[in-house]
């Protein structure tokens, strides 16, 4: 099972993401709480915590509260608070928006558990170019163009290089070209490490 807290303010809410997740039958709810300060430390035992941050409250986010083998996915439409959540310690995080589907919540949630990075499309977007490090000062990330993303997202679908060309209407060599460019910006010698890299910095939305 996977052991999960929820925070939210609202007590509707909680109790609706609660039957979700027990309705799924894979997470075990193992704490509740309007805000994150209202937890009580862990220091084991906790795989997520499904939170709907209060009003100024992702400043909060604390090692001493979540532990960093937790992985977090925050209930938000605001794409700035991803900025300080990429720079936090645990394993993994994600984010989705307050109208997100059932199956989009469960989707990210397993996800997370795996380790990776979830996240609606637009909301992720302002990482794509760069991420705070754990000190809050910018650090360079891989500057992939926007064709290039298209191509890292069908690499991780198992496109061959053929197929990649129908579905974008270029041709192969161009495939190929892009592959290059993707290898070399991302320091890696293969598809799989792309794959891997893309997921782990966030280019790659599961």
């Amino acid at each position: 099972m996977i052991q999960t807290v929820i925070v939210a303010p609202a007590l509707a809410v909680r109790a609706g993401l609660r039957a979700i997740l027990e309705a799924a039958g894979d997470f075990k709810i193992v704490s509740e709480a309007a805000r994150l300060s209202d937890l009580v430390p862990e220091s084991q035992g906790i795989d997520l915590v499904l939170l709907q941050p209060a009003a100024m409250e992702v400043s909060s986010f604390s090692q001493e509260i979540i532990p960093p083998e937790a992985a977090i996915l925050l209930i938000s439409d605001q794409s700035a608070l991803m900025a300080d959540l990429a720079g936090k310690p645990p394993r993994a995080w994600g984010i989705l928006p307050p109208d997100c589907r059932e199956d989009e919540l469960l989707a990210a949630l397993y996800a997370l558990d795996l380790g990776l990075v979830a996240a609606s499309p637009h909301l992720i977007a302002n990482l794509i170019t760069s991420r705070p490090n754990k000190s809050g000062s910018k650090v360079d990330f891989p500057d992939l163009t926007e064709r290039e993303l298209q191509v890292l997202d069908l690499l991780a679908e198992g496109y061959a290089n053929k197929q990649i060309s129908l579905e974008l209407g270029i041709s192969e060599h161009t495939v190929k070209f892009h592959v290059s460019s993707i290898y070399t910006k991302l320091n890696v010698s293969n598809r799989a490490e792309a794959v891997r890299m893309g997921i782990q910095n966030g280019l790659i939305v599961i």
